[in-house]
């Protein structure tokens, strides 16, 4: 593999086999020019006759042929211990009567060596999937928040002090003991599947009035910027299984689909997008009022849709996977 020092990069290989095969110097004289074997002179203008450019960079040191690689049925074997019994490397070996290595090696090559690559309901593999252009689908759900009290939350202040400013918060009705009741923010996300842009608004409730009319806002937001929405993925929550939200997309000519039940990782895109929110967000600084931490929404939105690097996009934007706008083709 070539390295800053080294005698031959892929250019000085080009160098040298041109050298040969068009400058019509001797294998002998070009390795003398550039400090190499005879050898290695004649094997760079070998390739470069048969592959070209192409043929100056480094090849693969895998063998062709592995004949003493794990046979497959042993593999499967293998897998179906990691996935069943959520075993490790030791005691799949102890079972099979194999090397901890060999174990170790085979759950590498299958993405298996870490149980995080593993669904923790199915120990199956994780599957990831992305859909081929802007809109194809569009991930919605709701993040339920606490409000937080006038003076700051528990979070940053406290349990004592963060008790103290929810009793002292005025203008909120009251519970059977005189507590004040603070209420719960819905942040109802939309994100689309292949570009990972987000839009979200904070309300109320999450009724199916609400979530329809997030949903019209969005797919208008989204096609501001030349996104034309096809389908429409969420988990079966009263709202989107309503008769409301059905007509809504029939009238939008969207296609309504659903996560299987309590298989949230279906949308597992807009579950993620919910921690990066509270990260970034909801818990990133001391609020002193619930006021306060709505008005901070649309900044932090724009930042993770136009600034923060996305890693699974190649660490890019999530705007620039949007074709229409101008500098940001992909």
């Amino acid at each position: 593999m070539s390295h800053a020092n080294a005698a031959l990069t892929p250019r000085a290989r080009l160098r040298l086999a041109r050298l040969i095969v068009e400058g019509g110097w001797s294998p002998a004289r070009a390795a003398e020019r550039y400090d190499v074997s005879w050898r290695t002179a004649s094997k760079w203008a070998g390739r470069y006759r048969a592959e070209g450019e192409a043929g100056m960079h480094d090849r693969s040191s895998r063998p062709r042929r592995q004949p003493n690689r794990t046979p497959a049925p042993l593999v499967r074997k293998i897998l179906h211990l990691r996935r069943k019994q959520r075993w490790g490397p030791v005691p799949i070996a102890d079972q099979l009567g194999l090397a901890a290595s060999t174990v170790h090696a085979v759950l590498r090559r299958q993405r298996a060596n870490r149980l995080s690559h593993l669904d923790r309901a199915t120990g199956e593999a994780i599957r990831r999937y992305e859909h081929e252009r802007p809109g194809d689908l569009l991930h919605v759900d709701v993040k339920k928040l606490g409000n937080v009290p006038d003076g700051g939350g528990w979070r940053y202040l406290g349990r004592q002090q963060g008790e103290k400013n929810r009793t002292a918060t005025a203008g909120k009705p009251r519970n059977k003991h005189r507590n004040p009741i603070i209420g719960t923010a819905f942040v109802h996300t939309v994100i689309d599947d292949h570009s990972r842009v987000a839009y979200a608004e904070i309300h109320d409730d999450e009724t199916a009035l609400t979530a329809t009319g997030v949903l019209r806002r969005a797919v208008t937001w989204f096609a501001e910027r030349g996104v034309t929405t096809h389908r429409v993925l969420s988990d079966n929550g009263s709202a989107y299984k309503s008769h409301l939200w059905r007509d809504t997309c029939a009238e939008l000519g969207i296609t309504v689909k659903k996560t299987r039940p309590y298989r949230p990782q279906t949308n597992g895109k807009v579950e993620r997008f919910h921690r990066t929110l509270a990260d970034g967000w909801a818990f990133a600084k001391l609020y002193t009022s619930e006021k306060a931490r709505r008005a901070a929404l649309p900044a932090f939105m724009h930042d993770y849709n136009h600034h923060r690097p996305h890693t699974a996009i190649g660490k890019l934007p999530p705007i620039t996977r949007l074709n229409n706008l101008a500098g940001h083709h992909s």
